[in-house]
């Protein structure tokens, strides 16, 4: 990392004279900038730390530890929480992913927290014996085993870090408000670019395939049919995956059923109903027909799959029941997609 990124050129030295690099808890306009970018799944990948221990402040071998994972974002939210604040911060790699994701996938767990914690020799850095971690890394952390392995107790801070300062001056002791994990609709509309982004290049060559696929006909090849259909069929889908990325993580609690791809499935719905209703003056013959059929399937496949998707941002699902939801939406979606393709190429020809 350099220092435009937030670590300062000097380091800290400790009260037996190891040197570890201090952070700035104040995020720059190069950090801003990354935070904005990864927002928009820009180098998302490879926005991350170097693990290790950090210095925040002038923390002494009494100040607090805190740990927390590799991915710059989790991080940068971590040190920005302790403005004003004296500590040092332990870094684990897991892989780039964020604290809750990686506690679900083991990479911050209790094995590379234990590793961590004798490769840095944070025994010789800190007279103490106590870890603050996030709550959200709980699942992957076993606190007994933390203890036995390296002598460190865990200790479990609040969901979020702005609460940290509240949580140090209340004696590293969390109200029922810390604790409490809410998704908020802010929370909830800030990762709508993410994860527009992330799928957006497959919808647009699903969007092209319809594009040239509209052309054909009994007839021959048509170019007023590209035209015409084609960009009509392109705007329907895009309008279908918009609809679905913007409307599901904005009216996620009120929108019917607990699965995601049920509250995709009646965004997809609405949309067909109103298409339907707009292309009533066109079912005058089989081939319009078969067309407004095909998108009642098409289009809330492509609505349930995207909002289901959203479970991997959501605090409200658990892996088993997404596991579970999958084996039972997933072949559905597909079935419903091919099938409206099926009826949408067989209408060019009828």
């Amino acid at each position: 990392m350099k220092s435009g990124d937030g670590v300062r050129a000097i380091s800290i030295t400790t009260h037996n004279g190891r040197q570890v690099p201090r952070i700035a808890s104040e995020l720059n306009r190069a950090d801003r900038l990354g935070d904005f970018k990864v927002r928009l799944a820009l180098g998302r990948m490879r926005y991350t730390i170097e693990p290790g221990i950090y210095a925040i402040g002038e923390p002494t071998a009494e100040s607090p530890v805190f740990v927390s994972a590799n991915y710059r974002l989790s991080f940068n939210r971590l040190r920005s929480g302790l403005v004003g604040h004296d500590g040092w911060i332990l870094v684990l790699d897991t892989k780039g992913i964020n604290v809750w994701c990686a506690a679900g996938k083991g990479t911050f767990g209790t094995e590379e927290l234990v590793s961590r914690i004798k490769s840095v020799a944070l025994g010789e850095i800190v007279a103490h014996r106590k870890l603050i971690v996030p709550q959200l890394g709980a699942p992957g952390i076993s606190a007994h085993k933390v203890k036995e392995q390296s002598g460190f107790q865990v200790v479990y801070g609040p969901v979020r870090a702005k609460d940290l300062p509240a949580f140090l001056d209340g004696g590293m002791k969390a109200t029922e408000q810390m604790r409490r994990v809410d998704f908020p609709f802010a929370d909830r509309i800030v990762l709508i670019p993410v994860e527009l982004i992330s799928w957006g290049k497959h919808i647009l060559c699903a969007a092209a395939c319809l594009l040239v696929l509209a052309g054909l006909r009994r007839g021959g090849y048509s170019g007023r049919l590209v035209v015409s259909e084609g960009v009509r069929s392109v705007v329907i889908l895009l309008t279908s995956y918009l609809a679905a990325g913007i409307l599901g993580p904005a009216l996620l609690p009120w929108l019917p059923g607990r699965a995601f791809s049920a509250k995709g499935a009646w965004i997809g719905l609405a949309i067909s109903a109103a298409l339907g209703l707009q292309s009533r003056p066109l079912w005058k013959s089989w081939s319009d027909r078969l067309d407004i059929l095909a998108w009642f399937l098409m289009i809330p496949a492509v609505t349930s799959f995207v909002v289901m998707n959203f479970t991997g941002a959501s605090t409200y699902t658990s892996l088993s029941g997404v596991r579970r939801e999958m084996r039972i939406a997933v072949p559905a979606q597909l079935i419903c997609a091919v099938a409206g393709f099926g009826l949408w190429l067989a209408g060019r020809f009828v």
